[in-house]
């Protein structure tokens, strides 16, 4: 078979002016269309207006509610449930204290001291306006020692280390108007870590716990946690349990 016959720019025959008839008229190139006229082909696709949730159990979902109300100030997503709230050693506060009760104890004690050695006391009344004056000012003292201890303690104890079945939150505070939190996915820890040194750390068993993460190798610290190695141990059945999809084991 001749492929001539089958050519579609082959004139199969002549209209009355002599111009030639094709089996299909040549395709023409078409210039893209310009100005506001033009249209672009666009090919939507629709998605559901709520995406589809996760199912949760109504266990977890029972934990859930439960930790809303005992950590109302953390905010925890659908199915998100604490395992662990830790505080800070109470062997923390000892040396806040010391020096608090140093503080006063020099002031209660060093003011007889100083007045009976530069002899202030004398008949006219001079002396013992000073000594008023003197008192309340080393009073007003005191108390701002105490005051301070007091500021310090709870922003000591302010600083907690909250651990869920999906993440790690850090809870900062510096001052009684300075705090921050930070948080970790379970998914981008890389490594989880304590550690005690001292005698004194292993009798009154406290310690740091220390948590790498993947990528920038961001390291977090969290000092003067009680029983540091049980809390690893709950930290890494997390990680595993998080990566691996699966429940959180119960210690």
């Amino acid at each position: 078979m001749n492929p001539e016959e089958h050519n579609p720019n082959k004139p199969v025959a002549y209209d009355e002016k002599g111009n030639p008839l094709y089996a299909h008229p040549p395709q023409q190139p078409h210039a893209p269309a310009q100005g506001p006229a033009y249209q672009p082909q666009v090919v939507y696709s629709s998605r559901p207006i709520d995406p589809h949730r996760q199912e949760v159990s109504p266990e977890i979902l029972a934990k859930h509610e439960q930790s809303k109300k005992l950590y109302p100030q953390l905010s925890l997503s659908a199915g998100e449930y604490v395992i662990s709230a830790v505080r800070r050693h109470p062997i923390g506060l000892v040396s806040i204290w010391a020096v608090v009760i140093v503080a006063v104890v020099m002031i209660v004690v060093g003011f007889p001291l100083l007045i009976s050695s530069n002899n202030f006391v004398s008949e006219g009344g001079v002396s013992s306006q000073l000594i008023a004056s003197g008192g309340l000012v080393l009073l007003f003292t005191a108390v701002l020692f105490i005051l301070g201890g007091v500021i310090a303690t709870i922003v000591y104890n302010a600083n907690r280390f909250y651990l869920t079945n999906e993440s790690v939150i850090q809870h900062i505070q510096t001052s009684l108007f300075t705090k921050k939190d930070q948080i970790i996915s379970l998914a981008n820890i890389e490594d989880a870590s304590y550690r005690q040194q001292g005698i004194i750390q292993t009798i009154f068993n406290y310690g740091a716990i220390r948590l790498s993460t993947e990528g920038e190798e961001t390291t977090y610290r969290f000092n003067f946690v009680a029983h540091p190695k049980q809390q690893i141990d709950t930290l890494n059945n997390a990680v595993e349990a998080f990566k691996n999809v699966r429940p959180v084991e119960d210690n």
